[in-house]
């Protein structure tokens, strides 16, 4: 069947070339230094041959992919494995907390090479918030003079908003922000791919794509609370990206007021016991909230990140975990394991870029 580009029915060819580029790219990274086989790649991917030495191919021509030596095979000459050339490209991740601007320049492994943080006020409007991210992102992008080109940034914040559209909602405790295309406005000063998401999503990604598996919950306890979800294999974002307004479910009727316009809101109530010195109190909190999770959605894991938890790791993992622990006691179920993620306050830069 001879299937064209943009007819009726038909095969985007560019989109599928795309795809199994990225398919063995990310091969190429998982790999590591030591590399991987077309052969391999080839079995792994469901990819021809041919098809996987054209990628490659071109890949190398884009400095992109190269040899990294021979490995024996069980039968025939010895096979070239090739592998990722991580200063071929960078991207840069931003993440605009609400009191504070976190940047990082990452290589095609992730890794991060470089990165900048400053003090940052998201209500004092569009106009100083993006010239200070356009600037960070300046200083990164002409770092050390690394030759590999910036693909795109990502910028991360406190939602609500559309991933999609780029466009931020009535962000909790900025209204003002309501309706503001910040993706485009971006990507036109910079001049690059801009995508814009919640910052619980872009480190529940990072995380995923590092390896923490595919189901679980990302907690997030900084200048406020939020999660990030992972099912499936893939981040849920919802169909209005309002998936993981986590800190946002009422856990105490006429609690104390919460940014978000509610009484009693999980975050309003972990914030208070933190600025009261009860640490644990907070973790109390952030346990019952996450038990609600589990019980709604049976995650395989809650992994804990964001300042407040950095600050006091076990204090936090053990609070969740004795709360969570208690649920299924009751429910005579084994409980979901709590700990602590890795990244630190760098997880959220990380996972946008």
């Amino acid at each position: 069947m001879n299937r064209t580009e943009g007819g009726a029915g038909g095969v985007n060819l560019d989109a599928l070339r795309s795809h199994n580029t990225a398919l063995v790219l990310d091969l190429l990274r998982t790999a590591g230094a030591g590399g991987i086989s077309r052969l391999e790649v080839a079995e792994r991917t469901g990819l021809t041959p041919q098809a996987v030495s054209k990628i490659t191919a071109r890949l190398r021509e884009d400095g992109l992919a190269a040899e990294a030596g021979r490995r024996a095979s069980t039968g025939g000459k010895p096979r070239t494995v090739l592998r990722l050339v991580p200063e071929a490209g960078h991207a840069v991740g931003v993440h605009l907390d609400r009191d504070a601007l976190t940047a990082v320049l990452c290589d095609l492994t992730g890794a991060v090479v470089a990165e900048r943080s400053t003090p940052l006020d998201l209500g004092a409007g569009a106009e100083p918030v993006v010239e200070r991210a356009v600037r960070a992102v300046g200083e990164l992008a002409a770092d050390g003079g690394r030759p590999g080109a910036v693909l795109g940034v990502g910028v991360a914040l406190p939602g609500p908003l559309d991933h999609r559209r780029g466009v931020l909602h009535r962000v909790t405790g900025f209204p003002q922000w309501n309706g503001f295309p910040l993706r485009d406005v971006l990507a036109r000063r910079l001049g690059l791919p801009v995508v814009v998401d919640k910052d619980t999503n872009a480190a529940a990604l990072g995380l995923a794509v590092g390896g923490e598996g595919a189901s679980f919950a990302y907690l997030h306890f900084g200048a406020g609370l939020g999660g990030g979800l992972v099912i499936g294999g893939a981040v849920h974002r919802g169909s209005r990206t309002g998936a993981g307004e986590f800190g946002h479910q009422v856990v105490q009727l006429d609690g104390p007021p919460c940014g978000c316009g509610n009484r009693g809101c999980a975050e309003a109530l972990c914030l208070a016991a933190v600025a009261r010195g009860d640490l644990a109190g907070a973790a109390r909190v952030l346990g019952t909230a996450a038990g609600n999770l589990v019980a709604l959605l049976d995650v395989d894991l809650v992994l804990l990140g964001g300042r407040r938890v950095a600050a006091a790791p076990e204090t936090f993992v053990r609070g969740v975990a004795d709360v969570l622990g208690a649920r299924a006691r009751r429910a005579g179920e084994s409980a979901v394991p709590v700990r602590a993620a890795g990244g630190g306050d760098r997880a959220v830069p990380e996972g946008a870029a």
